[in-house]
């Protein structure tokens, strides 16, 4: 091909295929690799953009196949003028070239800030989502903003529209085919879309206009810079202690120290004493990242690794639900009897037996859609006044209604941390938030508790 012919560009499997020949001179080798199985140039569906402004800079002509995306006839009924901060965050976005991440605490309207992305960009939209009940939140959300349906992916429905709202695992399995149907998209919880799995539906659309949403983008394995090549950098952030009594509920946190049972303390030292006794003869260190795997892998290969592990877990269950958490939790239930109150647990065990001990209700990822949505509504309007959870309301699900929270158990995520004090952040009229943390005194919970806060939510709210 002559440096004067025009290359055709198009889209296949999730990726933009460029009919130039081998030896050309124009910009697209310094974005795609020459591909001899379909002899033409290849690339992922992401850097449409890129090869394009790239083309374009240099007045070159070319024949655009690959975009099937629209222009968006419908726009945003704006119902209320945008809070300060969210006017600034689009801003922001837009000064990014519209491309980038905004951070916002739960509770504060990050879906309102995509809405008007979605209206100024003005062409169609894939909204990703992690799970099924943030799918129902958005689609009802949009439908109130542009006035009509929106198409949705996921739970079985396959509805593309010109604005749809697709689970992360549906958009991965369909992005290759339909990856160029959409100029804009919105990944919210984006924190989620680094995964290996994940960031494939990011990688296949060619969606020039991106727009990453979450309270805690921040990824324990390292994968931040992965997340910002996916959709942008950070362009504008606000965190919890910013927004708290003004946008946000004003609250305050209180960890409670427990002692353990006199029997529970014995059974504890003792599988504490094997646990430690096998991490430090096969020298594995829990601070590399992979230590936890160097800790599964000796436990299979070592003689008594089966004991080590049930060491670990027994000593790990005994500071999660030891008697007198559960004596503490029905003090606090009887403190806070008038209003409405989130237990969360960090595994299903737990939650179902203090579901039992307790006579509440329990919400876990078992739990049937009709039901989770008939304990929400009851939580909502006052008929069931505390949910027991393990991990399903960490993030994503409405409940407004929440002022305190009592964290039996958990891990050392900080994100998680964050998220389960934002479930009871949602402002209303004097509203004093309070998330209670139930600690095991004396036991690795104490510095699992710290590993989980360090996040300035916690800076000056904490009480002893």
């Amino acid at each position: 091909m002559k440096e004067t012919e025009i290359p055709i560009i198009s889209f296949k499997d999730g990726t933009l295929l460029v009919e130039a020949s081998k030896d050309t001179l124009l910009p697209i080798r310094e974005i795609c690799v020459y591909d001899e199985r379909v002899d033409c140039w290849r690339a992922e569906g992401i850097r449409y953009a890129e090869l394009i402004m790239s083309l374009h800079r240099q007045n070159l002509p070319y024949d655009d196949q690959a975009r099937q995306y629209t222009v968006l006839s419908r726009r945003m009924a704006m119902t209320h003028p945008p809070r300060d901060y969210q006017a600034a965050a689009i801003e922001a976005w837009e000064k990014a070239q519209r491309r980038g991440i905004v951070v916002l605490p739960t509770g504060t309207g990050k879906s309102f800030v995509a809405q008007m992305a979605i209206s100024r960009t003005a062409r169609s939209a894939i909204v990703v989502v992690p799970t099924l009940d943030l799918v129902e939140q958005w689609v009802n959300q949009l439908e109130q903003a542009f006035g009509s349906p929106i198409g949705v992916l996921g739970g079985g429905s396959k509805d593309i529209s010109d604005i749809t709202v697709s689970t992360y695992d549906s958009a991965v399995l369909l992005m290759e085919t339909i990856g160029n149907r959409f100029g804009l998209l919105v990944a919210d919880e984006c924190h989620h879309l680094p995964g290996p799995m994940n960031q494939m539906l990011a990688r296949w659309a060619i969606a020039p206009y991106r727009l990453g949403l979450s309270a805690t983008p921040e990824r324990g394995d390292g994968t931040v810079g992965t997340l910002e090549d996916l959709m942008g950098p950070i362009c504008y952030r606000r965190d919890i202690r910013e927004m708290d009594g003004r946008v946000l509920a004003p609250y305050r946190t209180e960890r409670i120290a427990v002692q353990l049972d006199p029997d529970e303390r014995q059974a504890y030292d003792t599988y504490r004493e094997t646990y430690i006794a096998f991490v430090r003869a096969n020298a594995i260190d829990f601070s590399r990242p992979d230590g936890w795997k160097s800790f599964l892998n000796a436990c299979v290969r070592r003689p008594n690794g089966r004991e080590a592990m049930n060491a670990f877990l027994e000593q790990r269950r005994i500071a999660r639900t030891g008697r007198a958490k559960l004596r503490k939790l029905w003090d606090l239930l009887r403190l806070h009897n008038k209003e409405r109150i989130l237990v969360f647990t960090a595994d299903n065990e737990t939650a179902y037996e203090i579901g039992s001990r307790f006579v509440l209700p329990v919400l876990t990822h078992h739990t049937k859609l009709a039901e989770r949505h008939a304990l929400l509504e009851g939580f909502r309007n006052g008929d069931l006044p505390c949910l027991v959870t393990s991990k399903v309301l960490n993030e994503g699900v409405d409940v407004p209604e929440a002022s305190v929270g009592i964290v039996i158990s958990g891990s050392g995520s900080i994100r998680e941390h964050v998220q389960r004090l934002g479930r009871i952040l949602r402002p209303a009229a004097d509203k004093q938030a309070v998330l209670y943390e139930l600690i095991s005194f004396g036991t690795g919970e104490g510095s699992v508790s710290e590993r989980r806060r360090q996040h300035s939510a916690y800076e000056r709210h904490d009480q002893l």
